[in-house]
């Protein structure tokens, strides 16, 4: 199975990073994580990037807050999917992050989740890894099913505690 790698911007992204390299686990997902920066370590961000499929990566996830350039240096390095992930770090409640993450210029994809969205950019590069990973689709599958299990039962209490009265 391809591997997914974890991008984080900063160590203050760890706790949203946190979150995806839940679901990854869960998942039984091979990954990475690393620290880099567009701004700081620009020529070690785009190597990563540019040696990715060839290091096995199928996938990167990219966890950036404020300026939040992150995501599209990565894809301006690399023909992988990349995911952005908006980080809530400034006074702008994470909208500059949000902004900068999905207004990429044409060619240069970056999809892009909630701010603070780890989990569904982790749920998001799994479903864009099962297109050929049979294994990884039947998981997703359960995981979905289990998901709407849940809520059928949080009707039925609600129905229930609504009968009692």
């Amino acid at each position: 199975m391809k591997k997914t790698a974890l991008i984080l911007g900063s160590d203050s992204d760890l706790p949203i990073a946190e979150k995806a390299i839940s679901v990854l686990k869960k998942l039984d997902m091979p990954f990475t994580a690393h620290i880099m920066s567009a701004h700081r370590t620009p020529e070690r961000t785009a190597a990563f990037a540019k040696a990715a499929r060839e290091e096995g990566y199928g996938v990167i996830i990219a966890f950036a807050g404020k300026a939040a350039h992150l995501a599209g240096v990565i894809a301006a390095h690399t023909e992988l999917p990349v995911i952005g992930v908006p980080i809530k770090g400034s006074d702008l409640g994470g909208m500059d992050a949000l902004l900068s993450t999905v207004q990429m210029p044409s060619g240069i994809p970056v999809a892009c989740v909630a701010i603070d969205g780890g989990a569904n950019a982790a749920w998001l590069a799994a479903r864009m890894l099962a297109v050929s990973e049979p294994e990884l689709s039947e998981k997703l599958s359960l995981e979905m099913r289990d998901m709407a299990s849940a809520v059928e039962e949080k009707d039925n209490k609600l129905q229930q505690k609504l009968n009692d009265r």
